[in-house]
């Protein structure tokens, strides 16, 4: 049988700069910087981020916009 991994984990969240906030406080960190998505029509439609825990695990962030 073949152990299998997860490569990537997107989670949905409301506010992405207060989960960031909250993270840091407790020895989370972002990784890069927080983006603005946008679609083929000019449409911002994401803000997108990845943080790593202290564990050194990155998870994937996504906050849906209007």
């Amino acid at each position: 049988m073949a152990i299998r991994r997860m490569d990537n984990v997107l989670v949905a969240v409301d506010d992405i700069e207060d989960v960031v906030t909250r993270l840091g406080t407790r020895g989370g960190e972002l990784v890069g910087e927080i983006v603005q998505y946008e679609n083929v029509q000019h449409e911002n439609v994401y803000r997108l981020c990845y943080v790593r825990g202290p564990e050194g695990i990155v998870v994937g962030l996504a906050e849906e916009l209007g």
